[in-house]
Parts: C-alpha cells; sequence; structure tokens
C-alpha cells in the first residue's frame, strides 16, 4: 500500500528534492503540494493524505502552529534547515526530524520509518478490539537494541519521551524504543498508567509521593505534572 504523501514548503527546489527523492522509493506517492501551510487545509480536507513533508519557517503561519491546528493529524516528517525546532517538533509527535540538506539515506530511513508507522495504525484499526485485547495484556513487547523484549507491566515505573524514541523505565534502568509516547495508549492499561506530561506517562503502583507539581517516583525520579493535566490526574489518583 503507498503512502499518499503532501509537500508543504516554500522553497521550489525543497519540492524538487523531495520530488526527485520519492521517485525511487515504490510505496512513496507525492499526490499533492503546496508553498504555504494556509493553502494545505483544502489540500487536507479535498485529498487523503497519510504523510507530510513539513517545512518550519514559512510565510504567514509557521509549520509546527499550522501542526497544532490539526485535530486529526497525518504521519508528519519535518523537513528544515534549522535544527533548534527538534525537540519542540518532537513533543509534537512528528515521525522524523530531516535537517537540510539531506541525502537520498537519510530521506529513505524517514520514510521508512512513516511506512511502519502507517501499518501499524491500518493494522489497529482491522482488528475488532484490538486495544481491549492489549490492555488485558499483563506484558508489552518493545523493540530495544536490536531485540524483541518482553516487559511486565507491573515493572514499568514510567515512560519518557526523548526526541523519537521513548525510554522505559524500569527500577534502575531503562530500555529506548523507537516509536513515540503516544503509540503507548491503548497498549497499557488507563486504571494503571497515567500521562501527566507530555513527555511523561507514569504507572500509579511507583508513585511516592506527590508535592505540588511534581511526583516523585519510587527510583528517586522527579517529574513534572503538565498544566493542562493536573485536574485530571487529582482525578486519576482519587479514583
Amino acid at each position: 500500500m503507498k503512502l499518499k504523501a503532501l509537500i508543504i514548503d516554500d522553497e521550489p527546489l525543497a519540492h524538487k528534492v523531495i520530488l526527485e527523492y520519492a521517485k525511487n522509493i515504490p510505496f512513496l506517492d507525492i499526490v499533492s503540494q503546496c508553498h504555504l501551510a494556509t493553502e494545505a487545509m483544502g489540500i487536507l480536507r479535498e485529498k487523503e493524505i497519510d504523510l507530510i513533508f513539513l517545512d518550519i519557517n514559512m510565510p504567514k503561519i509557521k509549520g509546527l502552529d499550522f501542526l497544532r491546528t490539526l485535530n486529526h493529524k497525518p504521519i508528519v516528517i519535518i523537513t528544515s534547515a534549522y535544527e533548534e525546532y527538534a525537540l519542540e517538533s518532537f513533543e509534537l509527535e512528528v515521525c522524523d526530524y530531516l535537517l537540510k540538506p539531506f541525502r537520498f539515506e537519510r530521506f529513505f530511513k524517514a520514510a521508512n520509518k512513516a511506512s511502519e508507522t502507517f501499518q501499524l495504525t491500518q493494522v489497529k484499526s482491522h482488528v475488532p478490539n484490538s486495544n481491549e485485547n492489549e490492555t488485558n495484556s499483563s506484558h508489552l513487547f518493545i523493540k530495544s537494541d536490536k531485540k524483541l523484549i518482553q516487559i511486565d507491566l507491573n515493572d514499568i515505573y514510567f515512560l519518557e519521551s526523548y526526541g523519537n524514541y521513548v525510554k522505559v523505565w524500569m527500577k534502575e534502568e531503562y530500555h529506548l524504543t523507537a516509536r513515540t509516547l503516544s503509540s503507548f495508549i491503548g497498549k497499557i492499561p488507563e486504571t494503571k498508567f497515567f500521562r501527566i506530561h507530555k513527555s511523561y506517562i507514569i504507572n500509579k503502583l511507583h508513585i511516592d509521593y506527590i508535592e505540588g507539581n511534581s511526583v516523585m517516583m519510587k527510583n528517586a525520579k522527579l517529574l513534572a505534572i503538565g498544566k493542562n493535566q493536573r485536574q485530571d490526574f487529582k482525578r486519576f489518583i482519587e479514583y
């Protein structure tokens, strides 16, 4: 299945490079292009888009500001000449961040990652009660260091977003896995785990104490509670 992609970039040369690279990737189909993020809204309404190649510094509205306006985001790969926006981009759960000028090998790697993400969402949408089956499980499989590791959910202290990776923290160590924090939603029971911050999902079982707007975990890690999560977290711990 081909990924239907949209390029949003104010530089014609950037379009040319992506189009040239995409010709050599069989599962990638550039179905539309625009030079301003404001033009993209109409395209997203009219066409089915699976993947966006998104520049950041553009006239009228910046790429990340545009991304924040989307309620239902396609997979997003940032293409930018500025590395300082990488952390902010990953906090918005983009798939990858390509720093211009990028070579074909790096582009191909990002496209493969987007394809894997897309296939995962397709599988979930076609499996009845997939979330229920996952959350009823007491174990979780993650890819780390070229191995597929099975982890007991009760052994997980918290999950930490780390760029385009997630640290799965145990008591005194963590496993690093190439995925987003949101990809764990539906795979871990919401009665035990709570996203206290855009960068953290914690296991209630391993909370030591809560003080102010911070949570001290039993492995001596102090984590911030996000402003938008405070009320819901209070209800969660009182449940």
